[in-house]
């Protein structure tokens, strides 16, 4: 793994399927210290995976499991009634799966980070976090979560701490947020921030812990142990680059 500076820079990856390409992968992984990588429920096919776990050892990021509803045709991105059991077993699904070819590469995954609409179900539902949570500890003790930074998070420190497990929170470079820091639906204008300067700006408040404007512009603070950009943004390889060399200067 990398060394870490104050705050780690964490990236979706591993999004492909099939001959259908996504991200930037292969310019983006020597820039970032842990990759999400997809598991084959929204994103991601067998070869993919195996791939992005060897891109991932050769430039030393860490990989962590990035397990979603079985949605590929919505990318992850539509909620689905799933049972607190179906989620659980669908978690430890896409677990092992990812887990096979870390072994195979002589690694494991790290940390487990839900995906799109899973995750943010996570943030109003105990059942599913809960259900996730012990997915993450049946799977091995000591497994880190990453959840979304808030600005209050005694909810997931306290679910988390009675499941024993460890927990990462993470913050959005180019997200907008509510005004409790929940990130802004992408329905509604202004909710995917594009322009470098903006992202870049924000990305440096959080790691700093200063204030920034969410979507109302009205200030809010968040703590993060990690920043995500998104891989699928046209600006991505340009933010990451500068927000790498930032990080780094801090």
């Amino acid at each position: 793994m990398k060394t870490a500076t104050r705050i780690l820079l964490n990236c979706d990856m591993g999004e492909s399927f099939g001959v259908w390409k996504m991200g930037n992968d292969a310019l983006a992984m020597p820039l970032i210290d842990q990759a999400n990588l997809a598991c084959g429920f929204h994103a991601a096919d067998p070869l993919t995976m195996q791939r992005s776990v060897a891109l991932a050892v050769r430039h030393g990021a860490s990989i962590g499991a990035h397990p979603a509803y079985p949605d590929l045709a919505g990318f992850g991105r539509r909620h689905l009634d799933c049972s607190p059991d179906e989620v659980r077993a669908l978690v430890l699904y896409q677990l092992g799966a990812l887990e096979a070819f870390c072994r195979a590469a002589g690694t494991r995954v790290d940390y487990v980070k839900p995906h799109g609409a899973l995750y943010n179900d996570l943030v109003l539902d105990d059942e599913l976090l809960g259900a996730v949570l012990e997915a993450c500890a049946a799977f091995r003790p000591g497994l880190p979560l990453m959840v979304l930074a808030l600005a209050d998070n005694a909810r997931e420190r306290r679910l988390a701490e009675a499941a024993g497990v460890p927990l990462l929170f993470e913050a959005f470079a180019d997200r907008a947020y509510l005004s409790d820091g929940r990130l802004a639906p992408r329905r509604l204008d202004g909710a995917l921030h594009t322009d470098p300067e903006r992202i870049l700006v924000q990305a440096l408040a959080i790691a700093r812990g200063e204030p920034f404007p969410d979507l109302d512009g009205k200030p809010l603070r968040l703590r993060a142990d990690s920043l995500c950009v998104h891989g699928d943004n046209a600006e991505s390889l340009a933010v990451l680059r500068r927000l790498r060399a930032a990080l780094d200067a801090l």
